[in-house]
């Protein structure tokens, strides 16, 4: 998708999963819209961006 983070073996940006939790959503909702990508795979994306947010401002 032109360089645009997915989800490993969809083509799901990243970002569509910030902007549902952004707007409120709960992530068994985004889960809902988007049946290609596993609970865990959103759960490894958030912590993996957790960390690289917290190695950045150490």
């Amino acid at each position: 998708m032109h360089g645009t983070p997915c989800f490993q073996g969809t083509r799901v940006p990243f970002k569509n999963l910030i902007d549902s939790l952004e707007g409120g959503y709960p992530l068994d909702k985004f889960l809902r819209q988007f049946p290609t990508v596993s609970s865990e795979q959103a759960i490894q994306a958030l912590e993996d961006a957790k960390d690289s947010f917290f190695a950045k401002i150490a």
